[in-house]
């Protein structure tokens, strides 16, 4: 069966501690809904593989398994030094130029172009995660003269963030293309884009993927913050990337960020996941500091769809415990009397259509009537984003005849998702609604259930109907 007991969903980045087969069934039974693959580490046979093992995994299961790939997006990086390294302190001066020689106390190369044509005076550079931190003095778009504003020591290839300065360079590389052209062939599920900067970089991947996958954008740099609900408005789902955020702007305001990401996609109906350090000491001890505890309790209680790890379940001593401990906290959160409090304090009202009202219609008659739970019918995926948007008190099951809307919608607040085939009727819509609801363990005899579908039957983005169904003897209606 494996339901969960929670409304929130779990994402577990695959690597060196997680790659066979035994350890990625046991990261599901654990807790995880969808597994990341990080294409920063993985070539291509290793992502075939994996997703191979995740299918095989999805089937001995029986559960829908999403995978998201994660697309490394430009890597901005300093030259090299001759002595590999140079110590800087405060008021020190260093040029940044594109000159192809080894760099010393007084310069270095930086081998993006457009960087350097793009550089104001008064522009901040960040160097190692934000270690050495320099201001813009000079810049005549081949160099720029730096002043040290802090840090130590500048060496050989460090990242390179740019908090102030829009560059003219696309999300997608030349690795990524080719990245997204085998992730499209193994027909994963979600793709995420790193190093959103303009609602246009959004473009380029949607014309490649063509609908055979959803879209998630990361924000992680201060430019997609500046046009956030653009960027949600054409993505599929978004997810807080707190540890480049973090860089690029000063740490006290991501929580606060996070929180604006993270409403502003629930008002949107779009999926949105809160990633990044958030059991970042479970890589090496088995336990979490109680400080990250409270970090995932926030995310769960904030309405977030999905909470990730990275590096713990990746390459961590301990990826079973971390998941196990993540799973426990969105359960014991949920479990909170304050929970539902909260979660309904933030609901927004209903989008002006049809399919809209129906879905805030039957959240409100399951908790009036107290009904078992809530069936859709969903061809596309979209009547069960739109249940989900509604936060319902009472479990929702997804069902779907195809198993990559159902495989996506892993991803998504409350969903259980099932693959089942299309229903021949009315009457065999509620008896299968009725019967999967009893089968999954939600609904027993003499429960009722509520249904939304779209009639006609088969026609996607028709949402029209709303049922209340009882559960029989047998499983199936005993209402018509």
């Amino acid at each position: 069966m494996n339901q969960r007991s929670r409304r929130v969903k779990v994402l577990a980045t695959l690597g060196p501690s997680s790659s066979d087969r035994k350890t990625i069934s046991r990261l599901f039974a654990a807790g995880a809904d969808v597994f990341r693959i990080n294409m920063s580490h993985t070539d291509h046979d290793g992502l075939k593989r994996l997703v191979e093992i995740i299918r095989k995994v999805e089937a001995e299961q029986k559960r829908p398994i999403g995978v998201l790939i994660d697309l490394q997006g430009p890597k901005l990086r300093l030259g090299v030094f001759a002595d590999d390294r140079v110590e800087v302190s405060a008021g020190d001066r260093i040029t940044f130029d594109s000159i192809d020689k080894p760099g010393n106390a007084s310069r270095v190369r930086l081998p993006h172009p457009e960087i350097l044509e793009a550089l104001r005076p008064g522009h901040r550079i960040m160097v190692d995660d934000g270690k050495v931190l320099l201001k813009t003095i000079e810049c005549d778009g081949k160099s720029a003269l730096l002043e040290v504003v802090s840090g130590q020591q500048l060496s050989n290839r460090k990242g390179v963030s740019l908090p102030d300065t829009e560059l003219p360079v696309t999300a997608m590389t030349t690795k990524d293309r080719q990245d997204l052209e085998q992730a499209l062939e193994l027909s994963v599920d979600w793709i995420a884009l790193s190093f959103v900067q303009r609602p246009d970089d959004l473009s380029e991947v949607r014309k490649i993927v063509k609908g055979r996958a959803g879209i998630l954008s990361k924000i992680e740099k201060p430019q997609a913050v500046d046009r956030l609900s653009e960027i949600i408005n054409l993505s599929d789902a978004v997810m807080v990337a707190r540890g480049d955020l973090g860089v690029e702007m000063p740490l006290e305001s991501v929580p606060g960020m996070q929180k604006r990401i993270t409403r502003a996609c629930r008002r949107s109906g779009k999926p949105v996941v809160v990633a990044t350090q958030m059991l970042e000491s479970m890589i090496s001890a088995p336990i979490p500091t109680r400080a990250e505890v409270s970090d995932v309790a926030n995310a769960v209680y904030e309405g977030a769809d999905a909470i990730m790890l990275s590096a713990e379940s990746a390459a961590g001593d301990y990826p079973i415990e971390a998941v196990s401990m993540m799973n426990s906290i969105a359960e014991q959160v949920e479990r909170d009397p304050t929970y539902p409090s909260i979660i309904y304090a933030q609901r927004s009202e209903p989008e002006p259509t049809a399919a809209d009202a129906i879905s805030a219609a039957a959240r409100q008659i399951v908790e009036t009537l107290d009904l078992a739970a809530i069936v859709c019918y969903t061809a596309s995926g979209t009547t069960g984003l739109r249940a989900a948007r509604e936060r319902p008190a009472k479990p929702i099951i997804a069902l779907s005849p195809i198993a990559d809307t159902a495989r996506r919608l892993a991803l998504v607040w409350g969903l259980h998702c099932v693959v089942t085939e299309d229903a021949r009727s009315f009457d065999d819509m509620v008896d299968r609604a009725c019967k999967i609801a009893h089968d999954e363990g939600f609904a027993g005899p003499g429960d009722r259930i509520a249904i939304t579908a779209g009639v006609p039957l088969r026609t996607s983005g028709t949402t029209n109907l709303l049922r209340i169904a009882s559960v029989s003897e047998d499983g199936k209606s005993d209402t018509h």
